[in-house]
């Protein structure tokens, strides 16, 4: 199974390039995406046909996770004749948001075939998909994807404010994508975000196999966050950036 890092950044960032939150998955030729956030979509059609995903999966209801669904839509509505779907499962009231951005009922089903998530397990091809309630909005999701039932897979936090949320999902070597929102921390009171040592102690309860840090907000420190989970978790530690390829 391979990860592709489309976009990693948080709502705003002075990080070049640092677009929202999008995570490719592919495996046997076939593709899953974990997020669509603002400015991904052209990253998203420079590494595939959009149209040929398989699924994507949105963890939350704030625009830096969902709001290049927009530009998925025009693409499948006008790129094509007969217009192309995609499949999105996120959580209630995803295809509302999209229609009212534009004041136009129905303006997301004409390309996406919009269903609500809920808590457990569903198979996308030969993904073997898990969702997890977390804290975070009223409905926040995280995901685990593998490919078979004895093999690591990958768990992607979406935006996290408990780190034990996470517990239930990940299994002993694990490849844990982990928002980082505040460094090396603490999280400001109130901010349902995670920070390194909630991060690194959940790695080390869990047994994951290594972590990659995402998601990090403008002014803090990298290097500090990287400390920050090494000093509770002594496997690989590495922050993604856009393009990143690694296989899972």
């Amino acid at each position: 199974m391979e990860l592709i890092v489309l976009g990693g950044g948080p709502a705003y960032t002075n990080r070049p390039g640092a677009s929202g939150a999008a995570y490719l998955v592919r495996h046997g030729g076939k593709s899953i995406l974990l997020d669509l956030g603002q400015g991904s979509f052209p990253a998203l059609a420079s590494r595939i046909e959009p149209s040929t995903l398989r699924a994507v999966l949105v963890s939350h209801l704030h625009p830096d996770h969902f709001i290049d669904l927009v530009s998925l839509r025009h693409y499948l509505r006008f790129e094509f004749r007969p217009p192309r779907r995609v499949r999105v499962l996120g959580p209630a009231g995803l295809g509302d948001r999209i229609d009212a951005l534009h004041a136009e009922p129905g303006f997301s089903a004409a390309s996406l075939d919009i269903e609500r998530l809920t808590p457990g397990a569903l198979r996308l091809g030969s993904f073997r998909v898990t969702a997890g309630l977390v804290t975070h909005t009223d409905e926040s999701y995280a995901f685990r994807v593998a490919t078979s039932a004895d093999r690591p897979g990958l768990v992607y936090s979406g935006d996290c404010g408990r780190a034990a949320d996470l517990l239930p999902l990940v299994r002993p070597g694990d490849t844990l994508l982990s928002e980082i929102s505040f460094g090396a921390g603490p999280v400001p009171k109130g901010a349902q975000h995670l920070d390194g040592p909630a991060v690194g102690g959940l790695a080390a309860e869990a047994g994951a196999g290594r972590v990659l840090l995402t998601h990090i907000q403008m002014g803090y420190d990298q290097e500090a966050a990287l400390a920050a989970v090494r000093a509770r978790f002594n496997g690989p530690v590495d922050f993604v950036a856009p393009g990143l390829t690694s296989e899972v």
